[in-house]
């Protein structure tokens, strides 16, 4: 089995509950130690895996130290929650970085054979990558969330590192990638070849003052995701505590955890990543607390999806100058989607109906007889 490659959670990390409550998460969760061994796969729900992995990180020097994390998670309390969590240790380097690559995607794979959703924490950007090639053999495409102040696409001649991956995901054959989405880029940091290239293939983006704004207005794009990574150069200064490896403007520490606890609540989102990770007093909390969020997001999930549109939604139908548009709410969770239908069918008979998930303001424009932007791009995408 591949995750036999991880290793056992260290020493350091486990010490940190000789003198903590029976109640907190080191004590409730399984982990992967070295005299109990690997958890079994079939117990649990959620799994997180340690990266050490920064050959192509940004700051390729600055190695996470995941036992700090540890000692703060496992004294953190639990939620309300009815799913079994396992830390499962550490990924450890390979020879190469695509060894390490070829490690995790199995990995990955194996964890999703079991249902089980992996929480990959430490190791640059990149590990987007092997997490999307796990997906390859599920017949499936696949949409990908990334927080992060760039899009990643590759910069001169290099074309897989942290800030280039998504160059490799989208070249690559055969390609499963149907959609992307940037929340939180800032436009300094992006050359216009990229925003064109983003335009042309109908991804999405969404500039950090729009996120900071509105940060609910987030939470549709993860309802989408299959994948989402959080790039913690994303994040300010005062976030992170630390001005050498944080921005002067970035997204702040309550919105993270928001965006995390948004993911957790897709009932789609089946993979987790936290990346270029600064080593600082106050991020080893703020760390622990995102992953408690995503945690607790999915263990309040709504289970709405597959959609199955029945008595529990209310339909509106939205009359505008050229069309119809129609939009289901759920009774559940207040949730919107809005019906996308394939315009290009011959026949009645192949037309095809989809539901992308929106906001309630996307039908606030709609009455107003305004198309909304992501209905556009979902169309053209196709």
């Amino acid at each position: 089995m591949s995750v036999e490659l991880l290793e056992p959670i260290s020493e350091n990390s486990l010490n940190a509950l000789d003198m903590s409550p029976t109640q907190v998460l080191g004590n409730r969760i399984l982990l992967h130690t070295e005299d109990s061994g690997i958890p079994s796969l079939s117990e649990i729900k959620l799994a997180i895996i340690g990266l050490t992995e920064n050959r192509n990180a940004f700051f390729p020097t600055l190695i996470y130290d995941l036992d700090s994390f540890r000692k703060v998670f496992y004294n953190l309390y639990p939620g309300k929650w009815n799913i079994q969590i396992a830390d499962l240790g550490n990924l450890p380097n390979g020879e190469s970085v695509n060894d390490t690559y070829f490690a995790l995607t199995e990995i990955c794979k194996e964890l999703h054979k079991n249902n089980v959703i992996p929480i990959i924490i430490g190791g640059s950007h990149d590990f987007i990558y092997p997490i999307y090639k796990s997906y390859s053999g599920e017949n499936k495409l696949v949409n990908i969330v990334s927080v992060d102040n760039q899009f990643d696409f590759s910069q001169d001649e290099e074309l897989i590192s942290g800030r280039s991956y998504m160059s490799q995901i989208i070249m690559e054959e055969p390609n499963h990638l149907h959609n992307f989405t940037n929340l939180g880029y800032q436009s300094f940091y992006i050359a216009q070849e990229e925003i064109d290239l983003m335009e042309k293939l109908y991804f999405e983006f969404i500039r950090l003052g729009k996120v900071l704004d509105n940060i609910s207005q987030t939470e549709p794009y993860f309802r989408d995701a299959d994948i989402v990574g959080i790039d913690m150069k994303v994040l300010s200064w005062t976030a992170t505590g630390s001005s050498n490896y944080s921005e002067a403007n970035g997204i702040d520490s309550r919105n993270i955890c928001s965006l995390a606890r948004y993911a957790g609540i897709s009932d789609k989102v089946s993979s987790f990543g936290l990346f270029e990770l600064p080593s600082t007093p106050v991020f080893h909390s703020l760390l622990a607390q995102i992953v408690w969020y995503f945690i607790e997001g999915v263990s309040s999930r709504f289970e709405e999806y597959p959609l199955v549109l029945d008595d529990r939604f209310v339909k509106y139908i939205v009359t505008l100058s050229d069309r119809e548009l129609i939009f289901h709410k759920s009774k559940n969770s207040s949730r919107w989607w809005i019906e996308l239908t394939n315009e290009n069918y011959l026949d009645n008979k192949l037309r095809t109906t989809t539901l992308l998930p929106c906001t309630q303001q996307d039908y606030d424009l709609a009455c107003k007889d305004i198309l909304p932007e992501r209905w556009l791009k979902a169309i053209k995408r196709g």
